[in-house]
């Protein structure tokens, strides 16, 4: 019989998952991931991953349907990959996407180990995405969700060929979340009901500025707001605590609307300017991981999604000789990001990703 290991998060997803991957007749074994503490000491609000509840609710599902459940504490390896990264990005200026390192790291790395040791074939997730075979190439596929509001594929474009062979994402062919959720009522499931995951698991509150001085014990300095045209508005409170594009919480009056565009870590300075002033057009990308080709030999002309909740925008895509890849989209896009994940598509199809390293002017 072939075995399978389910990530259970302790949600409705992965519970549905678990039942489903059952039904094809596999073995299975049930793992939810230990990273933190922080919801355990009331660190962090309900709805935020991670916690105490969220492995006994996993514990509970899997006993239901007569599967073997184990916590695997992997909460060194998260501080490591995920938190110190995290902050060291920041500090550097840039917006990360933790939860992007955290799928690449913990659930796709840590786990397939923990599937090798335990003799599975395969790691089973409640991730909103399909894997297909390109009979053609014979390459592994990545493509979006039927659910389109509920597609994961853009946190998911770092996935190896050898990943690819190994994951199953029961969930991808679902056309809503409701649909899930009455699916996992009618196997009466207690998860049923409950809520999805909000924001960054290990960041109290989504103070993310206080969260990062209270473990790195520095203080981040005051330093000048400044206009594109370098004249000083105000003072800021420290550049961990502005991400680009942003409006809210700057501390200062301006008469007018205005939005952060740039943060420059030598100078110590934050630029301020009009919506109108945040828009590029191109930016590029390192760390790239192609998925439906083994390379990209010239200029291609994809769909891009510079993060997460944007749409996607249709760009030009040139490979570069140090192995970087230049964006160019057709029409300007707001607030592009350094830090963030860029991630290319042909239609459902992901092409691939890497990370936004410098929005040019």
């Amino acid at each position: 019989m072939k075995k399978a290991l389910v990530a259970m998060s302790g949600g409705v997803d992965s519970s549905l998952a678990l039942a489903l991957t059952l039904d094809e007749g596999y073995e299975c074994a049930a793992v939810t991931m230990r990273l933190h503490h922080y919801k355990d000491n009331g660190l962090v609000p309900v709805g935020v991953c991670g916690s105490a509840e969220d492995v006994a609710d996993a514990k509970a599902v899997a006993q239901s349907v007569g599967v073997s459940h184990e916590v695997l504490d992997f909460t060194a390896d998260f501080s490591e990959k995920i938190v110190d990264p995290f902050i060291a990005s920041y500090e550097r200026g840039d917006t990360p996407n933790p939860c992007i390192e955290c799928n690449r790291y913990m659930k796709f790395e840590k786990l397939m180990e923990a599937a090798k040791a335990r003799g599975c074939e395969a790691i089973v997730t409640g991730h909103y995405a399909r894997v297909e075979k390109d009979e053609a190439t014979g390459r592994m596929l990545l493509k979006k969700a039927v659910a389109a509001a509920k597609d994961q594929s853009y946190v998911l474009y770092f996935l190896t060929q050898e990943q690819l062979s190994s994951v199953r994402f029961p969930l991808g062919w679902y056309e809503s979340k409701d649909e899930v959720r009455k699916e996992a009522a009618a196997r009466g499931f207690s998860t049923a009901k409950k809520g999805d995951s909000q924001d960054i698991c290990f960041v109290p509150d989504g103070d993310y500025a206080s969260f990062i001085e209270k473990r790195t014990g520095k203080a981040y300095p005051i330093g000048n707001f400044i206009d594109v045209d370098g004249k000083i508005l105000g003072k800021h409170q420290g550049l961990i605590r502005y991400t680009i594009g942003q409006r809210k919480g700057l501390g200062i009056a301006l008469g007018e609307p205005m939005y952060v565009k740039e943060k420059n870590v030598a100078e110590n300075t934050v630029t301020l300017a009009r919506n109108d002033q945040l828009f590029s057009r191109s930016f590029i990308m390192d760390h790239v991981n192609l998925i439906d080709r083994e390379k990209m030999t010239g200029p291609t002309h994809l769909s891009v999604k510079p993060r997460y909740k944007a749409i996607e925008a249709p760009a030009l895509v040139t490979p570069l000789a140090d192995g970087r890849y230049l964006v160019e989209f057709d029409e300007p896009q707001r607030a592009l990001t350094t830090g963030q994940a860029a991630v290319m598509y042909n239609g459902d199809v992901v092409v691939g990703g890497g990370t936004i390293v410098f929005v040019c002017k």
